[in-house]
């Protein structure tokens, strides 16, 4: 099976994703910087979603330019995927809206780390997937930084319950720590 539709599908839902967060981020009703600054929450929630959505489309094309052929059981672990990913623009608009209450930050962390597991599963079947899987598993490695992310998603919503504003920071962190690029598949497939 080709993997050219999960790749425009997938491509697809990212990008409807990205607008259904934007459209949450609705101007305020004054025209002060102070009715501006009271947006703080809720622009912040949307950019650190949008940071994390775009690592997440950014590994997923890496991931994909690593593999020629996808099965049904890709295709259903990367539907996985992108139901994780899909809940992330609620949660993104619960926890701005409430000023990064506690539990809405705990939901929030619960969705990227499952997420996270669901991106890991992916490409656990990726690798059976392939006939030759063994470029793709060198290509990953052993995945410390992926290892590292989900251990941190898990502290951080187990700090939301008394400290949810530092959560955020530790989910911050995290994407940061995404965002500087990733090369190990680059590396194994110019080789």
């Amino acid at each position: 099976m080709s993997k050219g539709r999960l790749e425009a599908f997938s491509d697809g839902v990212i990008a409807i994703i990205i607008t259904i967060m934007v459209l949450e981020l609705v101007p305020p009703h004054g025209a002060t910087l102070e009715d501006l600054a009271g947006l703080a929450p809720v622009f912040a929630s949307y950019v650190l979603s949008f940071a994390a959505i775009a690592v997440y489309w950014n590994n997923h094309h890496h991931l994909l330019q690593a593999v020629k052929t996808v099965d049904g059981r890709v295709l259903w672990a990367n539907m996985l995927l992108l139901f994780w990913l899909s809940l992330i623009p609620f949660a993104t608009a619960w926890m701005g809206e409430n000023s990064f209450a506690s539990f809405p930050v705990v939901l929030y962390g619960v969705i990227l780390t499952f997420a996270a597991l669901a991106y890991f599963g992916l490409v656990r079947v990726l690798i059976h997937a392939q006939a030759d899987g063994g470029q793709l598993i060198e290509a990953i490695g052993r995945d410390a930084k992926g290892k590292i992310s989900l251990a941190a998603d898990i502290v951080a919503i187990a700090v939301a319950f008394v400290a949810p504003l530092a959560a955020f920071l530790i989910f911050a962190a995290v994407t940061v720590m995404w965002i500087v690029p990733d090369a190990r598949i680059e590396r194994t497939l110019n080789r």
